[in-house]
């Protein structure tokens, strides 16, 4: 491994050896491996992951109908195609890894990047991935206890092994991590297409009652504004991931090609998904049996496929299995990419010499997720910290208009119009605004969680005459945590395959 940390912090610097892949002072630097293919799968798989599956309810019990659910569904993936947009031009005009963390970081400064890394690297990553995980052993475990929930222990166990293995495929290489999410996406999208297809088929036999426009429209509640602006809140959320790729631009082959391409191309195809699949779900279920259910797909799995409705559990399971893949392999290249800015142990920003992979910010990953496994607060992390999450996307949108004022002159191989930033900010802004207004209490704890790194940064990267003792703390800490995570790595797998053996 070598250490290609904070030769690279320049923008010029780093814009020119991304777009031309070239190595750093002679060191090693991540490969061009990512191709438009694995690119699009990278989106579309950390876009869609167990949600449109499990629970699309969120948005259909705010919009209080059939009608305002599916137009809600439309305009927060046009909303979502205006924000991808935005992040492609900064993208290809600060072509590094590492994604809104750079772009903050590079337009505002090192202390607003450094609180969009503290809180990726504090909760963020950490529980998203938890989460997923245990969404698939859940449905990995399920059909073995037809008549209770599978036991919490085996949840665990089964989610820290589906981490850990998918940990040593990423660190193993990249080719492999594109190659299982490319494979997996696809998985997604043809049982999401049998979804569609159904709900077709049920359009042709005369059954969509509820997508004609005198039904589409009779609410089953009062229309309410607040309502409606938390159902496009949680549509929002739905679309989460989208700007996962701009994460690994450095090892995308000809990046200011395929970065916009893929947005354009991943964008529009999960927009059509979602509002298809949505519509497929009410031609097999009324409004009420659909808010009632707790896996949708499931049920509608049940109600239409027989014999063959395990197909449903089985392409949930398959769906998160390849949402945490591509978690975990854009996360470490944001923690990567801190380490490489010096806001983060230096260790981490090293990468393998013969695989041209960032084993310790993996490891690092890893290890962070397996922690968040060990606590029952994950939920509750992610309802305070999805706030400020939303807060640096606009908080990013709104520096590519800064940038355009500071530097009007840099080159940028894509150039939009200002308005599609101005029409994402005013969405934004609407959503940010209710949100405090509807949850102050949990806007204000992520706001508390998040300025706890300000002092982190002031102590750790801030001050520049550091004793020599605290510099080596930190690095021997950073390094026994790479350990610990390994030891974890083979202890985890030793205890799940003797279980399997009893």
């Amino acid at each position: 491994m070598t250490d290609g940390a904070r030769q690279r912090s320049s923008t010029s610097g780093s814009a020119k050896d991304a777009a031309g892949g070239k190595e750093s002072g002679g060191g090693v630097a991540l490969k061009k491996e990512i191709g438009l293919v694995s690119a699009c799968g990278i989106i579309v798989g950390n876009i869609i992951g167990s949600g449109i599956f499990v629970s699309p309810k969120g948005v259909m019990e705010n919009a209080s109908s059939v009608g305002v659910a599916l137009i809600v569904w439309i305009i927060t993936g046009v909303i979502t195609a205006i924000g991808a947009l935005c992040y492609a031009e900064l993208g290809v005009t600060i072509p590094k890894s590492g994604g809104d963390y750079s772009y903050v970081k590079d337009i505002f400064g090192g202390l607003a990047g450094f609180l969009r890394l503290w809180i990726a690297v504090l909760v963020i990553y950490p529980t998203n991935q938890a989460v997923i995980a245990l969404t698939f052993s859940n449905y990995v475990l399920q059909p073995l206890f037809p008549t209770c929930f599978p036991p919490e222990n085996g949840l665990r166990l089964l989610a820290a092994v589906c981490l850990l293995l998918l940990t040593w495929v990423n660190c193993s290489s990249v080719r492999w991590a594109t190659r299982v999410q490319d494979m997996f996406t696809a998985g997604k999208l043809l049982a999401l297409a049998l979804i569609i297809i159904m709900g077709i088929v049920q359009i042709c036999k005369g059954d969509y009652y509820w997508l004609e426009p005198a039904n589409a429209f009779e609410p089953f509640q009062d229309y309410d504004v607040g309502l409606i602006a938390l159902a496009f809140l949680q549509g929002s959320f739905a679309y989460g991931g989208w700007n996962f790729l701009n994460y690994v631009t450095e090892e995308l082959v000809d990046p200011y090609v395929n970065l916009p391409r893929a947005i354009f191309i991943s964008i529009p195809l999960v927009t059509f998904v979602y509002v298809f699949a949505n519509i497929a779900y009410v031609t097999a279920m009324s409004p009420q049996e659909l808010l009632a259910s707790n896996a949708v797909a499931v049920t509608f799995g049940e109600k239409l496929l027989g014999v063959m409705s395990w197909i449903m559990p089985i392409s949930v399971a398959l769906s998160t299995f390849g949402g945490v893949n591509g978690s975990l392999f854009t996360s470490s290249r944001l923690f990567f990419a801190g380490a490489r800015e010096g806001h983060l142990p230096s260790l981490l920003a090293m990468i393998h010499v013969k695989r041209c992979t960032p084993i310790p910010a993996l490891l690092f990953t890893c290890l962070s997720t397996l922690l968040m496994l060990c606590t029952s607060d994950m939920y509750t992390l992610i309802n305070y910290v999805g706030f400020i999450n939303y807060l640096f996307y606009g908080v990013t949108v709104a520096g590519q208009i800064v940038l355009r004022i500071k530097q009007p002159d840099l080159h940028r191989p894509i150039k939009i119009s200002l308005i599609w930033p101005v029409i994402y900010l005013i969405f934004w802004a609407f959503l940010l605004i209710f949100s405090l207004y509807s949850e102050p209490v949990v806007c204000g704890i992520g706001l508390a969680i998040m300025l706890t790194g300000v002092p982190v940064y002031f102590l750790g990267v801030y001050w520049d005459n550091k004793p020599q003792c605290f510099d080596a703390f930190v690095g021997k800490l950073a390094y026994c945590q790479v350990v610990f995570s390994g030891e974890i790595k083979r202890t985890y797998i030793e205890v799940y395959f003797s279980t399997l053996w009893v």
